[in-house]
């Protein structure tokens, strides 16, 4: 089945305490595609400027990755610049400079508007109820939003809430969506809001899900060698949703399993900068990390 993401796609410069690029490929959609393309095929829409090099485009189909929502614009492509220190959980934005992206209005091409699997990555949630009208019978809604937005138009983000099933944020953006400082109360009222699910991403403390029932905890991969966080939470996503999208099932003991299989993409991608490690991975190499992932987790019970 395939899985429709809107998003941005970007030029990147990061500056980690490991090593530094200059404008190298970044945007959440395309994180999230190319994590997303292990597992199902993806449909992106997002929009670039005419100085976004044709190579960029022919990778993202040699992922199986249908280009046909991606629009260029006459003007420059979007360009994000950031700077980790060695507490790499959250990095320090030095410049933004939205370009084209600052005028993008989505527009789907008829060939995605019959996509049952969407993703709203993290856009103007204006915009994420726009896209969401164009698609005629998603089967699931996931989302993904950030403090900016969370801060600034609360009511549309709320208004967007309703109509999704699925809510990815980090712990620092539930906190402040919620208002509470505990993250099991702060679950509670964000299920309120309507997502049935929530995923809280906890960087290299791994991710919790909440639902009205259940609470699941899953660990961080321990890694030796941590290049560029820059996208993780992007591959988290798209590791989930393909896997979801490649399965269609939603159950909650199969949303564990796309929790897991998220943990392993984000992993993969934090051991270099941008794309260059989940672009070159056997999906061998991501069956492997799975089960290595059980094995952390796993013990005996009470006899």
């Amino acid at each position: 089945m395939s899985l429709l993401v809107v998003g941005s796609v970007a030029f990147d410069s990061v500056k980690t305490p490991f090593g530094e690029v200059h404008e190298v490929l970044g945007g959440s959609a395309t994180y999230f595609s190319t994590a997303a393309s292990y597992f199902t095929e993806v449909s992106i829409v997002a929009v670039v400027g005419t100085d976004f090099p044709e190579k960029h485009l022919m990778f993202l189909k040699s992922r199986r990755i249908d280009i046909e929502g991606i629009e260029k614009k006459e003007g420059k492509t979007f360009r994000w610049k950031g700077e980790y220190g060695y507490e790499l959980n959250e990095a320090r934005t030095l410049d933004t400079q939205l370009n084209v992206f600052q005028s993008f209005r989505p527009r789907l091409p008829d060939s995605y508007r019959d996509k049952k699997i969407v993703f709203l990555a993290n856009i103007d949630p204006d915009l994420q109820r726009e896209v969401l009208s164009q698609v005629k019978e998603p089967a699931l809604v996931a989302c993904d939003t950030m403090n900016f937005w969370i801060e600034g138009k609360r009511d549309s983000l709320l208004e967007t809430l309703k109509l999704v099933d699925i809510l990815l944020i980090n712990d620092g953006e539930a906190r402040e969506l919620s208002g509470e400082p505990n993250l099991v109360k702060a679950a509670n009222i964000i299920l309120s809001y309507g997502p049935r699910t929530l995923i809280i991403k906890r960087g290299e403390y791994g991710a919790l899900m909440f639902t009205h029932k259940k609470i699941f905890a899953a660990p961080a991969y321990p890694l030796e060698s941590v290049f560029d966080p820059t996208g993780a939470g992007d591959c988290f996503a798209g590791g989930f949703m393909g896997y979801l999208s490649n399965t269609m099932n939603f159950e909650e003991s199969n949303i564990r399993k796309a929790i897991i299989f998220g943990s392993v993409m984000a992993s993969y991608n934090v051991e270099a900068f941008s794309l260059d490690r989940i672009k070159s991975l056997d999906y061998s190499e991501i069956e492997s990390r799975y089960r290595e992932f059980k094995g952390l987790t796993h013990f005996e019970d009470l006899t």
